[in-house]
């Protein structure tokens, strides 16, 4: 069984699809912090988890209601050791095909997730899988899939959709949306989208 998958939500593979050995797979974690760190699944799993329910929004028309389980960003940043220079994270797809950019005050909410799960199942690969970010109060394409790197960094740098044309700051705006969990086409008036 599939969330997603039975929804009929679609999949984007920005940056390309990618091939994951969860056995192998490493979150790397460098930049300005006091050193740099590697995470295995089993060190994420092993962090406080937590679940959230909310909406992941995309710019290309649609919203999607599940309940995310995996590491809050809030309990996860204090395992990193961030430098008071640190303004941002750049996130890093496996293989390096995808990056997006976050300002630490946008990921410092209490939504903003690491996430291993959705709805009690593990994160599926095409949907980002083993781990990917959910960040609901900005547009999806700042929820990067497939996390491979973290870099903390000193000002806002462009990403795979940035570097296309979308804002770097990615806030959602208020239009029209396709909500997926109904079906049905729904007015949305900016920011994260809790009206549905």
């Amino acid at each position: 069984m599939s969330f997603f998958k039975d929804l009929g939500m679609p999949k984007f593979t920005a940056g390309g699809m990618v091939n994951v050995n969860q056995g192998d797979w490493r979150l790397q974690v460098e930049g300005l912090v006091a050193s740099p760190r590697e995470f295995s699944l089993a060190d994420i799993a092993s962090l406080p988890q937590s679940e959230v329910d909310a909406r992941l929004t995309s710019v290309s028309g649609f919203s999607v209601r599940a309940r995310w389980q995996g590491v809050l960003w809030r309990d996860f940043l204090p395992a990193l050791d961030a430098s008071p220079e640190a303004s941002h994270a750049d996130f890093i797809s496996m293989g390096g095909g995808y990056s997006t950019c976050v300002s630490l005050k946008d990921l410092d909410h209490p939504r903003v997730m690491l996430v291993l799960g959705v709805e009690d199942e593990p994160l599926e690969r095409d949907y980002g899988g083993p781990l990917r970010m959910f960040i609901p109060h900005l547009w999806g394409y700042k929820s990067a899939k497939w996390l491979a790197k973290i870099e903390l960094i000193r000002g806002m740098r462009g990403g795979y959709w940035e570097d296309r044309g979308y804002t770097r700051e990615g806030r959602i705006e208020p239009g029209t949306t396709l909500d997926i969990n109904t079906r049905t086409r729904r007015e949305i008036s900016g920011g994260e989208v809790t009206e549905f």
